[in-house]
């Protein structure tokens, strides 16, 4: 990433942490297990990190998507956004834990038609909600309804896109180097 905004703040040491940077790193600490470089840099700002982490927790447990579904919205959202980090991470996730099947997300980082129909509604549905900020077409919208999904997954797209704005943002703006474990899934 080149454009970085952030230039004097350090990456927040979970070891050195005190007060609230260090009560949100626990809380990031015990939910994905390390710290990631992104928790590190939005921890500088811990209600950043805090509300991302409430948001991502209630978009995985409460939108009712599958992992595949969820991480498609996740992964397209990112990618619409430039985040080479979240492409990255959610690549990996998407391979290793969601089980996205391995023709989808190929296509998906190659942004090339995903070979799955309701899949592609649905990326499509995320990248629109993104890109149209909040008011997608009515083409958009109705393809997304007829491949099965409701509305109410509409506002959990919606979700998903403001958590996204966090991580996306704070990446871009912090110049993050991809985390090793996200590594082998890393985008120029």
């Amino acid at each position: 990433m080149s454009n970085v905004i952030i230039h004097h703040l350090a990456p927040v040491d979970h070891a050195s942490a005190q007060g609230k940077q260090k009560e949100v790193l626990d809380v990031a600490l015990k939910q994905v297990g390390f710290i990631p470089n992104m928790y590190a840099n939005m921890a500088n700002a811990p209600a950043v990190l805090s509300t991302y982490l409430h948001g991502y927790a209630l978009f995985r447990s409460e939108s009712g998507l599958t992992p595949v579904e969820q991480e498609v919205v996740f992964l397209v959202i990112s990618q619409y956004n430039g985040c080479n980090y979240c492409t990255a991470a959610h690549s990996m996730i998407a391979d290793k834990m969601s089980g996205v099947p391995k023709d989808v997300l190929q296509a998906i980082r190659a942004q090339q038609p995903i070979p799955d129909a309701k899949l592609a509604a649905l990326a499509a549905m995320a990248v629109e909600m993104v890109a149209k900020h909040g008011q997608p077409s009515q083409a958009v919208v109705k393809a997304f309804l007829n491949a099965g999904y409701q509305e109410r997954d509409l506002l959990y797209i919606i979700l998903a896109a403001a958590v996204k704005a966090l991580s996306n943002y704070s990446n871009q703006a912090f110049g993050t180097q991809v985390d090793e474990k996200f590594a082998a899934y890393k985008v120029d």
